[in-house]
């Protein structure tokens, strides 16, 4: 058995825009749980969850060129991907449709199934990090990055100004971005 390849972030990024196929079996290899762990999040049904997985990878792919490491980590950057298709997948028609075509029975037993299953943002230390805000804070993010609403929907929700979230909600991501140094 030979050594196991790693790769600097540098050069995983050089080689992902170069197109080298060994580096995406890195790369998923390496990244699918913890992204499919922040899909589950959004996404409680598996398979589609699943469904949303490789649509990321494919995304990766395809848009590997505006990656822009001078904005953030690579991982930062696929979990905005991985965050952004789910919540896409949240708000689209079929989603919505599928839901209120669920059979009472079916949809009390995949939550309870995706209760005991799903696995939880623990995994990859996020929630931990963000246990550290101060509680108005916390809530904010919580609902934006790991339940998908939106700013507006977030301040109608918290009977608070739409202006008053973002920027909590920015001096939140600031927060984290120290407390992740």
């Amino acid at each position: 058995m030979g050594n196991p390849v790693t790769y600097t972030e540098q050069e995983l990024v050089a080689l992902l825009k170069a197109k080298d196929e060994s580096s995406y079996s890195y790369l998923y290899d390496h990244y699918s749980g913890a992204l499919y762990s922040i899909i589950l999040q959004i996404i409680s049904d598996q398979e589609l969850a699943s469904d949303v997985l490789q649509d990321v990878f494919v995304n990766i792919w395809r848009k590997i060129q505006s990656y822009d490491s001078t904005k953030g980590r690579l991982f930062t950057w696929m979990l905005n991907v991985a965050r952004n298709l789910a919540i896409d997948m949240v708000r689209s028609r079929a989603f919505q449709n599928n839901r209120k075509n669920q059979d009472i029975a079916d949809g009390a037993f995949a939550e309870s199934v995706g209760a005991v299953l799903q696995p939880g943002t623990d995994n990859i230390g996020l929630r931990k990090t963000v246990e550290k805000l101060k509680p108005e804070h916390r809530v904010l993010i919580d609902l934006a990055y790991f339940k998908g609403y939106t700013h507006e929907e977030i301040a109608e929700a918290e009977g608070l100004p739409l202006g008053t979230v973002k920027t909590r909600i920015r001096s939140a991501l600031i927060q984290l971005r120290e407390y992740l140094k």
